[in-house]
């Protein structure tokens, strides 16, 4: 069995890692390159960096802050936002990036996602999709949750999978800082679907959302942000937790 990974976030804005709900209300969460630091001392497994106001601001990732961040980690290291060229990829992965990941522009050119596998292998491409269940339907939505599309959740992650995609980060944007649980039974019916490892993101508030994410979510990965950065829940003692439960995990 694979081992579950534990993956903290820093959502940056204006250089500092911010945290909201359901997309909005973002509140300060510290300097990033410190958090960072934290939690790969901690055991993280990974860690995600997603500049969400990038593609809104049409602007770049913030390519100096990925360096810092990457200087001080010792863990695999995803850069999301802005990304919108396979030149784009080859900076951050000159800057520190272990992988990138790729939301909006994945699905305004798909194509991009089968030239950046074909570049540098699957294994660098991570597609985000955030996803709002409506009317019973999970639509996907783009530019940090701010634009709805027609594109389903399912169809979508079995296209991006198809085009080289080698991980997919799905964020159920009704969960998101609720801290009432993961969308387990989207995660469940996404892993389904499709052969490539699950990130589960949104809704963690308690050590048995992480338990439940896996074992009834059937999630590669659990993601957070705001139980981590506010020191709610600590890694070691999750993962202890996991453990616990007979889940793989590394200590």
């Amino acid at each position: 069995m694979l081992t579950k990974r534990i993956i903290p976030c820093l959502d940056i804005k204006n250089g500092r890692t911010v945290k909201g709900v359901n997309f909005v209300d973002l509140k300060d969460a510290g300097d990033p390159v410190e958090l960072a630091k934290k939690y790969a001392e901690t055991g993280a497994d990974e860690l995600v960096f997603l500049d969400i106001s990038a593609t809104e601001e049409r602007r770049a990732t913030l390519i100096d802050l990925v360096r810092k961040v990457a200087a001080a980690i010792n863990i695999p290291f995803t850069v999301g936002g802005g990304i919108s060229s396979v030149a784009d990829v080859d900076v951050l992965l000159r800057n520190g990036a272990d992988k990138i990941s790729i939301n909006s522009s994945a699905v305004n050119n798909p194509d991009l996602i089968n030239k950046i596998a074909a570049k540098y292998g699957s294994q660098c491409v991570v597609v985000a999709i955030d996803a709002k269940q409506i009317n019973g339907n999970w639509i996907v939505h783009l530019v940090g949750g701010k634009v709805p599309t027609e594109l389903n959740l399912f169809d979508w992650a079995k296209e991006v999978e198809q085009r080289g995609a080698g991980e997919i980060l799905f964020t159920s944007m009704n969960n998101d800082g609720t801290k009432n649980g993961f969308a387990n039974e989207a995660l469940a019916k996404l892993s389904k679907i499709v052969n490539i490892p699950i990130i589960a993101s949104g809704g963690a508030g308690t050590r048995e959302h992480f338990a439940e994410t896996f074992i009834n979510g059937k999630a590669d990965a659990a993601l957070a942000a705001s139980v981590f950065h506010y020191q709610e829940i600590e890694i070691p003692e999750l993962k202890k937790y996991l453990k616990g439960k007979e889940i793989s995990i590394r200590l």
